[in-house]
C-alpha cells in the first residue's frame, strides 16, 4: 500500500488526470458517505464556507457502504473527494480504493453511541443485547435449543418486563455503517448471550428478520424520529447525536443497564459506542481548492475539541494526545493503514 505524505506528491499524481479534462474540474469540494457522520461534516462545511474564500463544501447522505463505493470508485473531478463513515473501512474497500489509484486518508473524528430509542410518550425500557437478538433476528434458538425462524410477536413475549406492544424496529439498510456497527456491537454479542454456540452465532448474526418486525428506514435519520413521534410503541435504531438533537421527543433505551449519555459513550461504559471517521482522497488535495483548508478546519480545536462547535452537535470528542496524532496524520496525507 502506498503512502502519500504531502499535498505535493497528491497533486502530482493526480494532475495528468485532471489535466485531460480540464473543463470537467471543480471548485467545490464534494462529500458523499454515512447519515451519522453528515450533521458533523455538514457543519464543518457550512463554518468553511462562511470563513473562508472557498465555497461551500456540498455533503450528502449516501450510507457509509454507499460512499465508500463513490469514493473508491477511482480519480478524477467526477468522484468525491471526501467520504463520511460511522465504521472504519473493510480491507475489501481499501482494496477496491487501491486497484483504482485512490489513497484513502483517514481521520477518526470522534465517537459515537448507538441508541434504541423510541418516543417520550411510550414507556422507558432496558434492553440487554440478548433481548434485542431475540427481537431481531431471523434465527433464535426453540425450546429444544435447535434454531427455528423468529417466532417473537411482542416484546414480552420475550421478556414478561418489557412492553407487551408489537416488536417495531426502525432501523438502517444494509448500506449503512450504523447497521455494520449495530450488527457488531449488539447482534454478535447478543447472539451469544442468547446461548446460540459462537461458531453457530458467526453465521447467523448478520441476519435480520424480514417479517415486518425490522423496518428499514433509509439513510434518513430524521425520518426515523418523526415516525417514532408518531409511534409511541415503536423504536428506532440511529446514532446518538439524533437523539441529542431530539430529546424533547424522543429517548434512548438504556442498553444493559447503561443509560446512553455524554459521559458513558465518552467512557466506553456505554456498551454500543464506536468511533465516526472521515475519509479525504489524497491525490485529490492540491488539485480540488480548499481540500487541505477543509482539513484543517475539521481538525481544528475550535471544530472537534473539548469546547468545539461539533461538540455541541452532539460528537463526543476524542482524548487531546489522540486528536494530535490523528490530525498530523491527516494534514500530512499519510494514507490508511489496516
Amino acid at each position: 500500500m502506498k503512502n502519500i505524505t504531502t499535498a505535493s506528491a497528491a497533486a502530482l499524481a493526480i494532475a495528468t488526470v485532471f489535466a485531460v479534462t480540464p473543463a470537467e474540474a471543480r471548485d467545490t469540494i464534494q462529500i458523499v458517505g454515512s447519515s451519522t457522520v453528515f450533521p458533523f461534516t455538514t457543519a464543518v462545511a457550512e463554518r468553511f464556507g462562511q470563513q473562508t474564500t472557498f465555497t461551500t463544501p456540498v455533503v450528502e447522505s449516501t450510507g457509509t457502504g454507499g460512499g465508500m463505493k463513490l469514493f473508491c470508485e477511482g480519480v478524477g473531478p467526477e468522484t468525491p473527494d471526501f467520504t463520511n463513515a460511522s465504521r472504519r473501512i473493510k480491507a475489501s474497500e481499501l482494496a477496491e480504493c487501491a486497484a483504482n489509484g485512490v489513497t484513502p486518508v483517514e481521520i477518526r473524528v470522534g465517537f459515537d453511541g448507538i441508541v434504541v430509542a423510541n418516543s417520550v410518550e411510550g414507556p422507558e425500557v432496558n434492553l440487554t443485547r440478548g433481548q434485542l437478538f431475540l427481537a431481531l433476528a431471523a434465527q433464535v434458538p426453540g425450546a429444544d435449543g435447535a434454531l427455528v425462524a423468529n417466532p417473537y410477536a411482542n416484546w414480552s413475549d420475550i421478556d414478561a418486563s418489557l412492553p407487551n406492544e408489537p416488536i417495531e424496529v426502525l432501523g438502517p439498510p444494509p448500506t449503512s455503517g450504523t447497521r455494520d456497527a449495530f450488527l457488531e456491537l449488539v447482534m454478535e454479542p447478543g447472539c451469544e448471550e442468547a446461548g446460540v454456540a459462537d461458531d453457530v452465532c458467526k453465521d447467523i448474526f448478520k441476519a435480520i428478520r424480514e417479517d415486518g418486525a425490522y423496518v428499514e428506514a433509509g439513510e434518513n435519520d430524521n425520518l426515523i424520529v418523526q415516525k417514532l413521534e408518531a409511534n409511541p410503541a415503536s423504536f428506532g435504531i440511529f446514532g446518538y447525536s439524533y437523539l441529542e438533537e431530539n430529546s424533547a421527543v424522543i429517548q434512548g433505551a438504556m442498553i444493559d443497564g447503561v443509560e446512553p449519555t455524554f459521559e458513558a459513550i465518552a467512557s466506553a461504559e456505554y456498551p454500543v459506542s464506536r468511533s465516526l471517521y472521515i475519509y479525504a482522497k489524497a491525490e485529490h488535495v492540491g488539485v480540488i481548492p480548499g481540500m487541505a483548508e477543509f482539513i484543517e478546519e475539521y481538525t481544528s480545536e475550535g471544530a472537534w475539541g473539548d469546547d468545539g462547535y461539533l461538540v455541541e452537535k452532539g460528537l463526543i470528542p476524542l482524548p487531546a494526545a489522540d486528536r494530535e496524532t490523528v490530525g498530523a496524520a491527516a494534514r500530512t496525507l499519510t494514507g490508511v493503514q489496516l
